[in-house]
């Protein structure tokens, strides 16, 4: 159990530390109903997580995908094609992060974060107008909507389903998973809702670090992550 969780650490740091989400809950967290628009974004992005962690871990399962010495060509093909997923994203991530890192740096409302993140321009901008529900539908949307995000969340019940334990331990663990990788979003959310105004100086310094450093470190790991889907689909051929 201990070596499969330690296995989990690299594709649920991957998310943890996306750069989309972490530019929107920078954008929630400074607008006007930052209260209940971060706990909306927060629900949507867990339920993000977990839709994408079960239904990976599901169709894995219907498919009695095992630990086998001879695995099938496609599995072998999709360890390849999710470790050149993640190879791209980092060059993307390191490429294009460092310049927008200096811009959110400086950020100082929705729409300066906009400007700085002009993947998501028409959303952050109007962040302040966003209902929960919409809040709570960009949360979900962010996460589902990203091939780097759901790359890891499939790695992650991939790894379990191959990891040969009972199927209540590795629900158990999958649950783990998508515990650690809502971290990055529910650490800022939980303290807004503690702490409330008197939170935003330590959330100030909490998005200064994250918006001046994530390319690098999320290069670093998709690199990881991928090297150990290379790994692996090398050992199966």
């Amino acid at each position: 159990m201990g070596s499969l969780l330690l296995s989990l650490i690299p594709p649920a740091l991957g998310i943890v530390l996306s750069p989309l989400a972490v530019l929107a809950v920078i954008a929630v967290l400074l607008s006007e109903r930052a209260r209940l628009n971060s706990l909306a974004f927060l629900i949507g992005r867990v339920t993000g997580i977990t839709v994408a962690v079960a239904g990976g871990y599901l169709v894995l399962r219907a498919l009695d995908v095992q630990a086998k010495p001879q695995q099938a060509l496609w599995l072998v093909l999709l360890h390849f094609l999710l470790a050149l997923v993640l190879l791209v994203g980092a060059g993307y991530v390191l490429l294009r992060g460092r310049q927008r890192g200096r811009e959110m740096a400086a950020a100082r409302t929705p729409a300066e974060v906009a400007e700085a993140a002009p993947q998501l321009p028409g959303w952050l901008q109007s962040v302040d107008r966003f209902t929960p529900a919409r809040t709570l539908a960009m949360g979900l949307g962010l996460f589902l909507l990203n091939p780097i995000d759901v790359s890891c969340a499939v790695i992650g019940a991939l790894t379990v389903v191959l990891s040969g334990i009972s199927t209540t331990a590795q629900v158990a663990v999958l649950a783990v998973f998508i515990a650690v990788g809502s971290i990055s979003v529910a650490i800022p959310v939980i303290i807004l809702q503690i702490r409330g105004d008197a939170a935003k100086d330590s959330l100030e310094r909490m998005r200064a670090w994250i918006a001046g450093n994530p390319h690098v470190l999320k290069a670093a790991l998709l690199v990881v992550i991928a090297i150990m889907q290379l790994s692996k689909g090398l050992e199966s051929l």
